[in-house]
């Protein structure tokens, strides 16, 4: 463990009169700012997709068992836009500009979007996405480590949500 200098409060006022323009990201913001924003879009991307394709899975569901999968693609639609907001405000708070451009967001995304035939392939292709995600964003916040705490934690409070989601679409596709 490294030890750790608190500044004084002089400094500390000092410190954050200097580059005010820079809003929260202060001196003491060690991560790479561009890297963290280029990341933090791609997640974007991946939670508007997720959000698309259950939109479209909850419309879309029929047969014996499909209203409880349907309740559960809309939950998890409705959580999808939520971190996608917290994404595109986290973008901001860093300088940054979130990309909601419809052009090339699947290519930005890490998870695809597949439609899905039958209520059994959409169940598959929305875990198969969690998956993903929950992979993609342990991998990103081992990535960010401690250099950003603040991007580490929205990271990880997503990772657990998204965890959630494949827990539940498990648990619907062995029901089918």
């Amino acid at each position: 463990m490294t030890d750790v200098q608190l500044s004084d409060v002089a400094t500390l006022r000092q410190r954050a009169r200097q580059n005010v323009e820079d809003g929260a990201v202060t001196e003491g913001y060690h991560a790479d700012r561009e890297k963290i924003i280029e990341l933090l879009n791609a997640s974007l991307a991946t939670e508007l997709v997720c959000v698309l394709r259950y939109k479209r899975h909850y419309f879309m569901a029929t047969g014996l068992k499909a209203q409880v999968a349907a309740d559960e693609f809309l939950e998890h639609a409705t959580q999808e836009a939520e971190h996608a907001d917290k994404l595109a405000e986290r973008i901001v708070q860093l300088g940054g500009e979130p990309d909601f451009s419809p052009d090339g967001l699947t290519g930005r995304s890490h998870a695809q979007y597949v439609a899905g035939n039958n209520l059994r392939e959409m169940v598959y292709e929305d875990l198969v996405a969690e998956r993903i995600a929950v992979d993609s964003y342990r991998e990103i916040v081992q990535y960010i480590g401690d250099k950003d705490p603040t991007t580490r934690r929205l990271f990880e409070e997503i990772l657990a949500q998204e965890e959630e989601h494949a827990d539940d679409m498990a648990d619907i596709l062995k029901g089918l």
